[in-house]
């Protein structure tokens, strides 16, 4: 099984800005990142008038689109209530991960960064910490966290830990 690793924080603390400089450091340091976002939106990949959009739309279950560059496959689930992560993971070809970061999914059982910035609605206090959160990346100094705290304005150090942490 490809590890998980969440970054997890509240809403506008910078999580997807900070994956965007991630994903590339961690491709540099030849760590093949695949991504699990999960979103409260209503999310749809397709475009109303395609064919594959009305195709889906007249009853499949399951479609993908496909072309040299890449393919997606869409699912219909209205009848699931929760999403689980770890059947996600599992459609992910694990051939050609090293990785799978996820964005949200904050209750799950898997390992975590969390991301701490002052100035937010939320105090430090409010950090819901666990025994699977494995560092906190925080702009101000956390003195009396037993973790790592890395600098969230440093994306090459948390870079630099994940690559440690996946050697572990």
């Amino acid at each position: 099984m490809i590890p998980l690793l969440a970054i997890a924080a509240w809403s506008g603390t910078g999580k997807t800005t900070l994956l965007k400089k991630l994903i590339p450091l961690l491709n540099e340091r030849g760590i093949r990142p695949g991504l699990i976002k999960h979103t409260h939106h209503d999310v749809d990949v397709d475009k109303p008038g395609k064919d594959s959009y009305e195709l889906r739309k007249a009853g499949a279950d399951q479609t993908i689109v496909a072309n040299k560059n890449r393919w997606a496959l869409m699912t219909e689930t209205p009848e699931q209530e929760e999403l689980d992560l770890h059947w996600l993971a599992s459609r992910m070809d694990s051939s050609s991960l090293h990785l799978i970061l996820v964005e949200g999914f904050k209750h799950e059982e898997i390992p975590k960064i969390l991301l701490y910035r002052a100035g937010l609605t939320h105090s430090v206090d409010e950090l819901k910490i666990d025994r699977n959160v494995i560092a906190i990346s925080s702009d101000v100094p956390l003195p009396n966290v037993s973790l790592p705290v890395l600098d969230i304005n440093s994306p090459i150090q948390i870079a630099d830990f994940i690559a440690d942490w996946l050697k572990k």
